[in-house]
């Protein structure tokens, strides 16, 4: 039986208690194999992808203890465990890497010992290392037809291995987009519908590369099923529609638009080795604008094997003429079937959450499912038919603050209105809007389920590296206080993005100049004092209620007062368990509570509330001695 269950919009413990989390993502550098060591700023053997090593990842077993000490003291109790599909199935379809399953789990079964609750995520980004991003194997594309080594040049991805330093600022996630992995999610999702010849040893694409994704994670299902600390299994982190629901193939879509931006149409022309001009876009300081055009891909290379021509024109999306002038035949071809509309959430991310989730629960029936949609989409409505149990794990992040690396707490911009918001009050008011409708969507479209937030965070590498020279990590407290402020007041469960335990200033997370890590390596200049290497911890390393028998109402901790408040409602004699950290009070604190008596668990940091049953509010404050 799992040590956690679901119960409406709460996480419950086997007291039937509400319980709390406040989460990890563990961890950046896992995107990429530590044998060879290709973090993506390195060229050397990166195509040698089928004979690859992810053992150590997230940090070598015998490095564990330490960490897990340290996200422990800092009162992390919750896990979200990354591994990719390349981890486990990098040799070829069908062959599984039994050694990083074995070190997976010793890694699984250790976090436990540290009381951990974990749920795993199968992570990807822009589908593949070989299309600027991770997650998928290199068999994936070469099965498609695509000749990897020709993605980047052809302009199917803009992959830092081979476009080398400096790597533009966020350009990765333009790479949804482009060709290679806009072609291989609209096949993963869709391939029945939008590719309908297309086989693999008489399998249709989208079954062959579905059912070898779900077939790679239960041998980790497999192995952790015996577990009751592993509560859950994330489905796709981060999915994508590829192109499926695309009104015009002539037209760019969505919000973000950075660098070289190539239409829909174009990107298949750029892939069948036809320079195009394409769009370039820029970062100003009131957002994004178009600033000019540029000639791409004047090599003229194919993206697709030699002999193989293009999928899209093998099913009639475009054809040539004559004198082998590409004809757009049908720009309208993935937005409906067979003369109907569609919707991406409905008709193609549902149908694959459910058949994972089936696909877990014949090995664990006792597994969270933890989903999320398409960053910019709506998540599909979900009904008792349909997988249960689940969570909301959609992921949030402050949009300007990464695009521009520069905190400002008086400036951001509404994604949902698309309009600039000045003032404190103001951007705290968007922020907060945007979160508290993921837990309404929880509690209105999956039928009243836990959120958790999957991800969120914070650049350390603000204002053009300051923090590394300075040693003041202020201004990425000032942003993680004012999103935890919120999570916190909303009691929603969350995982911060991330925890990198070989983290460098120089080389962040090591996968595309990321570096959003709480802790380095560089800024550890005490391995003796277990906060050595942690940044912005005073935002961070925070009291947060943990568990309660009751209703909780309201909490709140201002971590330059240091005080912290919970307010409560219970008919019934009950408890609460409330995180305090050392770290916060090296010189204690006192407690003032309404009525009632409390402990202290010096080793754990917890304490303990005790209180007869009250109609009206009960307050709880903690308070520096």
């Amino acid at each position: 039986m799992k040590n956690i269950k679901t119960q409406s919009q709460y996480f419950i413990d086997q007291n039937e208690r509400k319980k709390f989390f406040r989460g990890v993502n563990l961890g950046g550098s896992t995107k990429v194999p530590v044998v060879p060591d290709v973090a993506t700023y390195k060229k050397e053997r990166f195509f040698d992808h089928l004979n690859v090593s992810f053992v150590g990842r997230p940090f070598p077993l015998a490095q564990a203890d330490e960490h897990f000490d340290r996200l422990r003291t800092w009162g992390f109790n919750f896990l979200r465990l990354l591994t990719t599909w390349e981890a486990i199935e990098h040799s070829g379809p069908g062959i599984y890497d039994h050694e990083y399953l074995d070190y997976f789990e010793a890694i699984v079964k250790k976090a436990g010992e540290y009381g951990f609750i974990i749920f795993v995520d199968p992570h990807q980004d822009v589908w593949s290392r070989f299309t600027g991003g991770d997650g998928a194997p290199g068999w994936t594309l070469e099965l498609a037809g695509f000749e990897i080594e020709n993605i980047h040049p052809s302009g199917s991805a803009i992959v830092h291995n081979i476009h080398g330093d400096p790597y533009p600022r966020m350009i990765w996630p333009t790479n949804y987009q482009k060709l290679a992995a806009a072609t291989m999610f609209t096949l993963f999702f869709g391939g029945k519908d939008f590719a309908p010849n297309f086989q693999i040893a008489g399998i249709q694409i989208q079954d062959f590369l579905q059912d070898h994704y779900i077939q790679s994670i239960l041998q980790i299902v497999k192995r952790l099923e015996k577990y009751d600390h592993v509560i859950g299994y994330d489905s796709l982190n981060e999915p994508s529609n590829g192109w499926i629901g695309n009104l015009d193939l002539r037209k760019n879509t969505g919000q973000l638009k950075l660098g070289e931006m190539p239409t829909p149409w174009q990107s298949i022309l750029l892939g069948d080795g036809r320079q195009q001009e394409v769009e370039l876009w820029k970062m100003w300081k009131l957002g994004l604008r178009l600033s000019g055009w540029k000639m791409i891909n004047q090599n003229q290379i194919r993206a697709w094997q030699k002999g193989l021509e293009c999928i899209w024109k093998q099913h009639g999306v475009w054809t040539t003429d004559d004198k082998d002038n590409p004809v757009l035949v049908n720009p309208y071809y993935f937005s409906e079937v067979n003369g109907e509309k569609i919707d991406f959430s409905i008709n193609y991310l549902k149908p694959f959450l459910n058949k994972f989730s089936r696909a877990v629960h014949e090995i664990d029936q006792d597994s969270i499912i933890f989903i999320e949609g398409v960053p910019e989409f709506q998540l599909p409505g979900w009904f008792a038919d349909d997988a249960q149990p689940i969570v909301n794990s959609t992921h949030w992040y402050d949009g300007v603050t990464l695009l521009t690396k520069n905190f400002n707490p008086n400036f951001t911009m509404n994604t949902d209105s698309m309009k600039l918001t000045f003032g404190k009050k103001n951007v705290r008011k968007v922020f907060f809007d945007q979160l508290n409708k993921i837990k309404m969507d929880s509690i209105e479209k999956l039928g009243g389920v836990p959120s958790v937030i999957g991800e969120f965070g914070v650049p350390f590498d603000l204002n053009n590296k300051r923090s590394y020279k300075s040693g003041d990590f202020s201004s990425q407290a000032e942003a993680l206080d004012l999103y935890y402020q919120i999570i916190e007041e909303l009691f929603i469960d969350s995982t911060i993005w991330n925890y990198t335990s070989d983290n460098t200033n120089e080389r962040g997370d090591f996968w595309n100049d990321e570096d959003l890590s709480i802790f380095s390596c560089d800024q550890q200049v005490d391995s003796s004092n277990i906060h050595s290497g942690g940044r912005a911890l005073q935002a961070i390393v925070r009291p947060y209620l943990r568990s309660i028998s009751g209703e909780p109402i309201n909490q709140s901790f201002n971590y330059k007062r240091k005080e912290y408040t919970l307010i409560f409602s219970d008919q019934s004699t009950g408890e609460a368990i409330i995180f305090i950290p050392n770290y916060q009070y090296p010189r204690g604190f006192r407690v003032e509570f309404t009525e009632g008596k409390w402990e202290l668990d010096e080793e754990k940091q917890e304490l303990f509330i005790h209180y007869d049953g009250d109609p009206n509010h009960q307050i709880v404050r903690i308070l520096p001695k």
